[in-house]
């Protein structure tokens, strides 16, 4: 069957003007498919069935023509928008070790002293040393400022004080006191003079400086036996006040001496740091000592008070081939 040309470009679509408003989708899809059933109604029985016509017969041409018309409008989809692309992952950190826990904060100290050797070792030939002691303040030190006392106490011992009488042309020991927990050795110095950095009241409540020591006696009360034992002590070196000043560099650092004379007995001493700010004691810090014997000398003691029968023994025999070598060696 030949197709009609005139009825083929009357069903052929016309194309809208550019000014023309576009049909809605439901317009769109209802044209077509009144279209196609009217062109099913005049194609061959083989179009109706499902099976497409001839491209040559008059259908066919029908069907070329509509076909665009309705399957266009189905598969247009409004168009959209690309699609942004995926974020890139961020590239992976190394895994780094929790901090630290923050450590508490801790004020500054208002005085810090420390012992330039805490032991002293006395040998055969020790003839007295100087006891360093330094350290650092918050505040400066001077007049205007604070001030620092360095004090050393040794061991405590019991003195007895004994006056001596004449009787008969001779003298002969008479009356006496004994004072108690008296210090072996003591030695005060500071950057002013006692008196003028504490009180006389302070003073003794603390036990500072000579004139605290020794208050209490067991026997006399006579004030003469107290300065007694202090003039003893004074002349041998264990007592001391004011002797070397405590010296001051860069307005907190501070140092001094404290003389050890070589009769010092030997034991656990103890030194102590005062801070003196405005007539009190601000701080405090206390700083041990040991003094002990080494060598030759810590082995002749532990014999003699270990084993004093054998030490008295060896003392003798050793000065009887004294005595001896001695008559050999001058003979004439």
């Amino acid at each position: 069957m030949r197709s009609d040309p005139a009825r083929a470009g009357a069903s052929a679509p016309v194309a809208p003007e550019p000014s023309a408003q576009r049909p809605t989708t439901a317009r769109r899809a209802i044209v077509p498919a009144l279209v196609l059933l009217a062109t099913l109604l005049a194609a061959p029985p083989g179009a109706r069935d499902g099976v497409p016509p001839d491209p040559a017969s008059r259908g066919g041409a029908a069907w070329s023509a509509l076909l665009p018309h309705f399957v266009a409008p189905a598969l247009a989809q409004p168009a959209r928008p690309p699609a942004a692309p995926a974020p890139r992952p961020a590239p992976a950190r190394p895994l780094l070790p929790p901090p630290p826990p923050a450590e508490p904060t801790v004020g500054v100290p208002a005085l810090v002293a420390q012992l330039g050797d805490p032991q002293v070792q006395v040998t055969t030939a020790f003839a007295g040393t100087d006891v360093l002691v330094f350290g650092a303040t918050e505040r400066l030190l001077g007049p205007q400022g604070d001030n620092v006392i360095v004090v050393g106490i040794g061991p405590a011992q019991s003195q007895v004080v004994r006056r001596r009488v004449r009787v008969l042309g001779a003298w002969i020991n008479g009356p006496s006191a004994r004072f108690d927990d008296v210090p072996s050795w003591y030695t005060l110095t500071g950057t002013e003079p006692l008196r003028d950095l504490l009180a006389q009241n302070e003073r003794r409540a603390l036990q500072l400086g000579l004139n605290a020591l020794a208050r209490r006696a067991v026997g006399r009360s006579d004030p003469d036996f107290r300065d007694a034992l202090l003039e003893r002590k004074v002349a041998a070196d264990l007592w001391n006040e004011d002797e070397d000043p405590v010296v001051v560099s860069g307005g907190r650092l501070f140092h001094a001496r404290l003389p050890l004379p070589s009769t010092a007995p030997t034991g656990d001493y103890l030194v102590q740091v005062l801070l003196i700010r405005d007539g009190r004691v601000a701080a405090r810090q206390e700083l041990p000592l040991r003094v002990q014997r080494v060598g030759t000398a810590a082995e002749i003691t532990d014999v003699s008070r270990g084993q004093p029968l054998l030490y008295g023994s060896a003392c003798v025999a050793l000065a009887a081939l004294a005595g001896w070598l001695g008559s050999v060696l001058f003979r004439r």
